[in-house]
């Protein structure tokens, strides 16, 4: 279990399946936003050691995007986490469906978030670029910030996600 982002966050099948998405989708972050990053700033795909380093990342663990993954569950939840199960026609189980579902708009956030630059400097900096030697927190407000900004959503300690 995650944590509850709001008073009705009570969907666990969705809960489930985003746990179980979340190392496969956090190791398609890191390729979409190097992706964003050298259509920007290498359109000529020309190789430094800068580009090199991205494209040579390969990550032990993307721990340091767990928060901003869990805030991105969280407002899924909040959004489209409806706790009444549908019937679905097309035979298929209801784990699976949710996968689906929130890998496609789980995908769709991370482009629309790509298309800020700043985003993609702030997803460089907390995996390809952190020292080791450091602790995430002021990285991790920066995601928040751009979760805040971009979705038009608060996030109190206490009350969880609430509209802006």
């Amino acid at each position: 279990m995650i944590r509850k982002f709001f008073p009705l966050d009570k969907n666990y099948l969705l809960e489930q399946a985003q746990l179980q998405t979340k190392d496969c989708l956090l190791s398609d972050v890191l390729i979409r936003v190097g992706r964003a990053y050298e259509a920007v700033h290498n359109p000529l795909g020309l190789e430094d050691d800068f580009v090199r380093k991205i494209r040579q990342f390969k990550p032990n663990s993307v721990q340091n995007l767990d928060e901003f993954y869990y805030l991105l569950c969280g407002l899924y939840r909040y959004r489209y986490g409806n706790n009444q199960l549908e019937l679905l026609w097309d035979g298929s189980d209801h784990l699976t469906r949710y996968k689906s579902d929130w890998q496609k708009a789980f995908c769709e956030w991370i482009d629309h978030l790509c298309s800020d630059p700043l985003f993609v400097q702030a997803v460089l900096d907390l995996t390809v670029f952190f020292p080791e030697d450091q602790k995430p927190a002021l990285a991790e407000v920066r995601m928040q910030h751009f979760i805040r900004s971009h979705f038009s959503i608060k996030i109190h300690r206490t009350k969880g996600i609430v509209a802006a």
